[in-house]
C-alpha cells in the first residue's frame, strides 16, 4: 500500500517506447498504457516532474562473458520513440539509458536533485528489468519509492510477480496508479 508522496515528486516512466511495447508481455499492454497515461496527466495537473526513459541498447551497453563482442547494432529509426499513448511535452525530463537502470552513466540524478525532487512513482516495461533495476538504483541514491504496478508489466509474468511480491516491498510502496493519483492531491 502507497501511504504517502513527497511534496517533490517525479513521475518516471521506463522504456514505453515502440520497440519495447510490441514484445509480448504478461499484461495487455492497452491497459498499461492507460493507467501510465493518466499518471501524466495526473503528474502535468500537480505540476510534478515527468520523467520519460527509454532504452538505446545500440552502443555503450555493460558488458559480461556472455555479451557479443561486437558492439550492439543501432536499432530500427522509430524504435526508441515513446508510443503516441504517453503525451510528452518539452518541459519532461528525457533520459535515454544504455542498461537495465536509468541512472548509470545518464544525467538522471542531477536533474532530478535541480528540482528537489525527493520521491519517485515508477511504471512500464519490464518490471522485473527496467522498472527494477531503476528503482534499485533510486533506492541506493535515497528517493522514496512509490511502484504504480498496474502501469508496468513484464514478458515473464513470473518475473513481474516476484519483483511486486519479494522485491518491490524492500525499497518502496506497493499500489495502482488510482492510489497515486489520490495521494498526489494530497502532496501538493
Amino acid at each position: 500500500m502507497i501511504t504517502a508522496l513527497d511534496k517533490n515528486t517525479a513521475l518516471v516512466l521506463i522504456d514505453l517506447q515502440k520497440g519495447i511495447v510490441g514484445y509480448p508481455v504478461a499484461h495487455p499492454i492497452e491497459g498499461v498504457l492507460a493507467n501510465a497515461a493518466k499518471l501524466v496527466a495526473a503528474f502535468r495537473k500537480a505540476g510534478q516532474p515527468i520523467v520519460i526513459v527509454n532504452v538505446n541498447p545500440a552502443g555503450a551497453w555493460t558488458k559480461s562473458r556472455k555479451e557479443p563482442a561486437s558492439p550492439r547494432p543501432a536499432p530500427p529509426a522509430d524504435w526508441l520513440e515513446i508510443v503516441p499513448e504517453i503525451k510528452t511535452e518539452p518541459t519532461d525530463i528525457f533520459i535515454t539509458k544504455h542498461t537495465w537502470g536509468a541512472f548509470f552513466e545518464t544525467a538522471f540524478d542531477d536533474e532530478l536533485k535541480k528540482r528537489n525532487v525527493t520521491g519517485i512513482v515508477i511504471g512500464g516495461v519490464s518490471t522485473s528489468k527496467g522498472v527494477e533495476g531503476t528503482a534499485r538504483q533510486a533506492s541506493e541514491l535515497g528517493y522514496n519509492i512509490a511502484f504504480a504496478t498496474d502501469a508496468m508489466t513484464d514478458t515473464v509474468a513470473d518475473a513481474h510477480a516476484i519483483s511486486i511480491k519479494y522485491i518491490f516491498p524492500g525499497i518502496g510502496e506497493v499500489g495502482v496508479t488510482d492510489d497515486v493519483i489520490k495521494l498526489l492531491a494530497v502532496a501538493g
